[in-house]
């Protein structure tokens, strides 16, 4: 199943602007949710789906001034929200597949990095809420529920799992599209 690593992203941009009423709904929430990180706003958000299942919904977070085209260089934060359920060892492999597509690593990082994520993250099930949040030069950090469930504490590795979504390399366009609704410019990559 293609599936993107932590699956949940939420509806897309143009659904604010649809007549539907769970869009609207949506649109409000997305307007009054808390930011995950001081000074955040939302950026955009998104739903993956494959043969018309939602898989999962997301939403970006961002700080004032965030360039896509140099997304490891700043601080974000990805909400995901599963309508599936996955095993974290199933989370981090296919997190390794998709980060091959965005840059180069080793065996001994792939190896280690699979271990570090699996032991970072939980398993989930529909309706759980995973934030990934992105601290450049430091690593990542994942929370549920409010609280930290896990960290993995390599930037280069937070840099890739992060461009899972934000990288023009990623193996969904439309969704990284989505999640950058609200930042790009023409010309921005």
């Amino acid at each position: 199943m293609k599936s993107i690593a932590i699956s949940a992203l939420l509806v897309s941009a143009a659904a604010l602007f649809n007549s539907n009423p769970a869009a609207a709904q949506m649109a409000e929430a997305s307007q009054t949710a808390t930011a995950p990180l001081s000074g955040a706003r939302l950026a955009g958000q998104g739903v993956l789906r494959f043969l018309g299942f939602e898989i999962y919904r997301a939403r970006l977070w961002v700080q004032p001034g965030f360039e896509a085209g140099n997304y490891g260089a700043q601080p974000l934060a990805l909400e995901l929200t599963y309508h599936r359920d996955f095993s974290a060892d199933a989370i981090a492999k296919r997190s390794l597949e998709e980060m091959r597509r965005v840059g180069n690593f080793t065996a001994e990082q792939a190896t280690r990095w699979q271990q570090a994520l699996q032991a970072a993250l939980p398993d989930v099930k529909s309706g759980d809420r995973l934030l990934g949040i992105h601290q450049p030069g430091v690593g990542a950090t994942f929370k549920m529920g409010g609280r930290v469930v896990g960290e993995v504490p390599d930037a280069e590795f937070s840099r890739l799992f992060f461009g899972i979504w934000l990288s023009p390399q990623t193996s969904e366009p439309g969704l990284r599209q989505q999640l950058l609704a609200s930042i790009r410019t023409a010309g921005q990559p």
